[in-house]
């Protein structure tokens, strides 16, 4: 808690201007209820998607005459702005709840409890939903959000280059070994590689656990003795030495210095990212194929299975919402298979219920990401305040070991211990 307060304190000032502004907002409602619904983003665009999503909030309001629905699209630092939101009482009736950032807002009790209002519903059946989705909203017998879409974080290959490279497409249940072969044999010099390699924890948190290995302990109370284990060396190592070693991924800097989505670019075979990476594959600009886009789960490594994370966004109601029927309401409309139906269309993830998400599946590309979605876990981040420190550290150790030659070993006990001194700060 004494890390929400200061989080809260350290953006005050710059964030209470939004909220006067939505104050304003309220006002202009007149009589009717005015259900505020957050979302993270800046200025509206005027394109496909932002119309789709309008149109629909229309219809909303079309149908439901006594309410108006004020989306607020706060830009930047979302969560900050959200926490103060709701210590100022100004908080809007519904949020977006990110997965990787959840566990702040479900453990402080701003949330409200929607499982009361699920099971007095006839027409509303979880069972429609990913149940590995569903729960990384709930604790014990509560459940704080209803899912919207997600992703499972996954491998890109490009199948053009395996074709003329000669090399197999990946299959289900590849290797460690098989995957640093693969990338090998797809490398030309610094022309093509054969793995492109981010240094973003959220996108290869993965390989410590294909490595058996893991971030914190099982209660998310400290990080030594689990960050800065053996498996989880041996890990980073296999990434240092893909590229240092093998050169079959650019280093940090080469990536860098070249400025652009190098998958997308066709100058990396293989990459790892979540499914909203197909809009921009489709996009102007992008030299990647629709129909040579491949999907496949990581490669394991100790594991019968691979695992990889979901990040998902769902619909939260704050607990202090004055108008629970029409915000219920409200999602409930936003979640059903008419509404979810249309948005999906857009593409941008996978639909959280199995109804939608089974018939955008009409083609290998999609199927892949559904095969993939049970072996998904919940992130750190829904079940941990403070995580975020945890991926800062993440990716200075992951430096130091790509950039400064530090020893892996070496690199995870610092880290480790930077975070439970700062765990023990709460």
């Amino acid at each position: 808690m004494k890390r929400l307060i200061s989080q809260i304190c350290t953006i005050a000032l710059v964030a209470g201007v939004l909220f006067i502004c939505l104050s304003c907002k309220r006002a202009e409602a007149g009589n009717k209820v005015v259900i505020r619904i957050s979302n993270w983003g800046g200025v509206q665009d005027d394109n496909e998607y932002e119309r789709t999503i309008k149109a629909l909030y229309d219809q909303f309001e079309k149908e439901n005459p006594d309410t108006d629905v004020v989306v607020e699209r706060v830009a930047g630092e979302y969560v900050p702005k959200m926490l103060l939101s709701f210590v100022a009482g100004a908080e809007p009736d519904i949020m977006t709840l990110d997965a990787s950032s959840a566990a702040v807002f479900m453990n402080n009790g701003v949330l409200k409890d929607l499982s009361p209002l699920m099971e007095a519903e006839k027409d509303f059946n979880l069972d429609d939903y990913f149940p590995n989705v569903v729960d990384i909203a709930r604790r014990g017998d509560k459940l704080f959000a209803v899912p919207i879409d997600f992703t499972p974080m996954v491998l890109y290959y490009n199948k053009k280059m395996f074709r003329d490279a000669g090399v197999p497409y990946p299959k289900p249940g590849w290797t460690w070994d098989e995957f640093r072969a693969t990338a090998k044999s797809l490398t030309r010099g610094e022309d093509q590689y054969g793995f492109v390699f981010a240094n973003w924890m959220p996108g290869w948190i993965m390989w410590l656990w294909n490595n058996g290995g893991d971030v914190l302990s099982p209660d998310g109370t400290r990080a030594s003795g689990y960050l800065d284990s053996p498996q989880n060396a041996e890990a980073v190592s296999f990434l240092r030495d893909i590229i240092n070693v093998d050169k079959s991924a650019p280093t940090l800097s080469q990536a860098e210095s070249m400025g652009v989505d190098l998958f997308a670019q066709g100058n990396a075979a293989m990459t790892i990212v979540g499914h909203w990476a197909i809009v921009g594959y489709k996009a102007p600009g992008s030299k990647i194929r629709v129909e040579d886009l491949g999907v496949v789960e990581l490669p394991r490594k100790v594991h019968d299975q691979s695992v990889t994370v979901i990040y998902e966004a769902g619909l939260a109601m704050s607990k202090n919402c004055k108008h629970p029927e029409e915000a219920w309401r409200l999602i409930k409309f936003l979640t059903s298979y008419r509404y979810q139906k249309a948005y999906n269309s857009t593409g941008i993830a996978i639909c959280a219920r199995k109804d939608i998400a089974e018939e955008h599946a009409q083609g290998e590309l999609e199927e892949s990401f559904l095969r993939i979605v049970p072996s998904g876990r919940v992130p750190w981040g829904a079940k941990v305040e403070g995580y975020d420190y945890v991926e800062t550290m993440g990716v200075q150790l992951m430096d130091s070991v790509l950039k400064q030659g530090r020893d892996p070993q070496q690199a995870l006990t610092m880290a480790a211990k930077k975070i439970d001194k700062d765990f023990a700060r709460k």
